[in-house]
């Protein structure tokens, strides 16, 4: 389906979810993306890593009901 996402550089870790957080822009809705991690360092590699398993989930599949992405 190769959708079009840009994603924005606001990672945050949230503690309660053990999950890293970041934000995109697809089809003009706000989409957040959780990645399940107990990880609280990460690097721009794993930045970019994350972002292309983002897309390749997106070619299958869609956010859910909360226009949430959970890796």
């Amino acid at each position: 389906m190769n959708q079009a996402i840009l994603f924005n550089d606001d990672h945050t870790f949230d503690h309660e979810l053990q999950a890293w957080k970041f934000t995109g822009q697809l089809s003009g809705d706000r989409i957040s993306i959780y990645i399940r991690t107990s990880d609280q360092n990460i690097s721009q590699d794993l930045k970019f890593t994350w972002e292309d398993k983002v897309e390749e989930w997106l070619e299958y599949n869609e956010p859910d009901a909360d226009n949430c992405i959970w890796l």
